[in-house]
């Protein structure tokens, strides 16, 4: 019998009340199909620290779902970073994700390149060692099937992947990626390494896709060219675009779950209707029970 498909939703806190509509529209649509758990950003330089605090608590007030905030190491010395990880505690937070965070650009090198707070956590692996003294959270963190772009090289980012889970990750989460082969190469990469926890895809449901490729520049993730032909000539069709969106992602799950993978995390961008519709592919179905918002 073949496993289980399990999910995971990732949000972003919102700017204004437009947006917080929005995200809770967002929640209320997904939350029936009762994911492990739901994770919401924090702005890569620390920017959004109050807003994310705000969401995250709202999520775990007003629903059942179990919320997992992402904190980074940028922004704020050591005592501080743990100080919100505490306080995220003694809310009933259980579940983190740890992650590096890009640096201001005050706090850059003079070439450009990421540089720690003074006095803050280094790397996301530190994080992750320094939330154990908080408490046992269960703890997410980030992997690259391409590389992260200031890694150098795979060899290097693998190698501080396993760091992270050295330090006490339970889970790695990936870029998102579009060349199902990569993921698949990368896996193998990972078991060969040591790396033992669950590899879990971020997939990523194409909203827009100029948006789309701002991201994979930012972040380092090829767009192959059978995706962007698929998209050309789309951009005053919403409505073909999403036809075209869902297809791309259906087609990416289920040849995922053909080589084992039962677990998937959705970057929504606070938009539920293609990742409703990509699980509902997935076979999963509404439980209008206690995970429902109120």
């Amino acid at each position: 019998m073949a496993n289980p498909v399990a999910v995971s939703f990732e949000f972003f806190p919102p700017g204004d009340e437009s947006m917080g509509q929005q995200l809770w529209n967002c929640v209320q649509r997904l939350a029936p199909l009762q994911p492990n758990f739901v994770s919401v950003t924090y702005g890569a330089d620390g920017s959004t620290r109050s807003r994310t605090h705000d969401c995250v608590l709202r999520i775990l007030r007003e629903t059942n779902l179990t919320v997992a905030p992402h904190l980074t190491c940028v922004g704020a010395p050591r005592a501080e970073v743990l100080r919100i990880a505490q306080d995220y505690w003694q809310q009933g937070v259980r579940h983190m994700v740890a992650l590096r965070g890009d640096a201001p650009a005050a706090n850059l090198s003079p070439d450009g390149r990421y540089r720690a707070h003074a006095g803050g956590f280094a790397y996301a692996s530190d994080l992750v060692a320094g939330l154990a003294g908080v408490g046992k959270f269960d703890i997410s963190v980030a992997a690259y099937p391409e590389g992260h772009p200031e890694s150098g090289g795979a060899d290097a980012d693998l190698e501080n992947l396993k760091r992270k889970v050295d330090a006490g990750a339970g889970r790695a989460i990936t870029q998102f990626f579009f060349d199902t082969d990569v993921f698949l190469r990368y896996r193998e990469r990972c078991v060969a390494a040591g790396v033992r926890v669950p590899l879990v895809p971020g997939i990523l449901p194409i909203t827009r896709f100029p948006q789309l490729l701002r991201f994979a520049e930012r972040c380092g993730a090829s767009v192959p060219s059978w995706l962007r032909q698929r998209f050309d000539g789309l951009d005053d069709d919403p409505e073909t675009r999403r036809m075209i969106a869902a297809n791309v992602a259906i087609e990416q799950v289920q040849r995922l779950r053909e080589h084992g993978v039962h677990e998937f995390h959705f970057y929504t961008l606070n938009r539920a209707e293609l990742t409703y519709a990509i699980c509902h592919a997935l076979g999963l179905r509404p439980r209008l029970n206690e995970a429902q918002v109120a």
